[in-house]
C-alpha cells in the first residue's frame, strides 16, 4: 500500500533496512500494570502508540497458564510485547524482528525500562535464526506483508515450542482471523479464541507432543 511518501508499507517495516527519514518519538504507556517508556521512529510499526491489537493480546495473557521456559516475541518491532512481559513477569524473553531499525529501538527501550538482563534481542527473518524451544510464542503478524508470511509465522511455530508450549496470535476478524484459526487447528489439533475485542481475535494453540507430529 503506497504511503504519502511513495514508499510501500512493506518497505516501511517488513524489510531489514527501512530507508524512510528518521522521526523519533517518545511516549509512556501502561502495559501489564507497569508504566513503560518507549522511543519509536519512522519505518517501524505503530510508531505513535502501542497498537490496540498488541494491547488486547497482552491483556489476554491474564487467562493463560504459561509453563516454565523462555518466551519468544516474534516480530517485536520496537519491543512493547517483550519488554512488558519481561518487566511484569520477570521472564526471559527473546525478541526478534527482520527490521534492524526496530531492533535498535528495542535495545534502547529494553535498557530504558530496566529489562536488558531478561531480554535477548536479535535479527531473524521469521524463524530462520531461532534455535531454542519456547514455553510461549507471541505474535502480532504483519498482515500487509501477505498471507504467505503470516501462515509461516503461525504454522512453523510448532517447531519452536517445547511440549505444552503455546502460540498466541492476534488478528482482526476482517483480516483473516477465522482462516488463521483453521490453519492453527490443522497444525496443532487445537485452536481456541481466548479473547475478542472490537474485531480483534486472540488465538491460542498448544503443542501436545502426544498428538502433534
Amino acid at each position: 500500500m503506497p504511503t504519502k511518501s511513495g514508499k510501500t508499507a512493506n518497505e516501511m517495516y517488513f524489510t531489514a533496512n527501512p530507508n524512510s527519514e528518521h522521526h523519533y518519538q517518545n511516549f509512556e504507556f501502561e502495559l501489564l500494570n507497569h508504566k513503560l517508556h518507549f522511543t519509536t521512529d519512522s519505518g517501524v510499526f505503530s510508531k505513535s502508540t502501542v497498537d490496540f491489537g498488541t494491547r488486547t493480546m497482552l491483556e489476554a495473557l491474564e487467562t493463560v497458564i504459561i509453563n516454565d521456559g523462555k518466551i519468544l516475541d516474534l516480530g517485536t518491532g520496537y519491543g512493547p510485547v517483550g519488554i512488558a512481559i519481561a518487566k511484569a513477569m520477570s521472564r526471559q524473553v527473546d525478541m526478534v524482528d527482520v527490521n534492524e531499525r526496530a531492533l535498535e529501538l528495542a535495545q534502547q527501550n529494553a535498557q530504558k525500562n530496566g529489562v536488558t538482563q531478561l531480554t535477548r534481542i536479535f535479527q531473524s527473518n521469521i524463524y530462520d535464526k531461532i534455535t531454542d524451544k519456547y514455553a510461549l510464542i507471541l505474535t502480532n503478524p504483519p498482515i500487509r506483508a501477505g498471507k504467505a508470511m503470516v501462515t509461516v509465522m503461525l504454522q512453523d511455530a510448532i517447531k519452536h515450542l517445547q511440549p505444552g508450549g503455546k502460540l498466541i496470535a492476534v488478528l482482526q476478524k476482517k483480516q483473516g482471523a477465522p482462516s488463521a484459526q483453521k490453519n492453527m487447528m490443522t497444525i496443532f489439533g487445537n485452536a481456541r479464541i481466548i479473547a475478542k475485542n472490537k474485531g480483534y481475535y486472540i488465538l491460542e494453540s498448544t503443542y501436545d507432543s502426544n498428538t502433534n507430529i
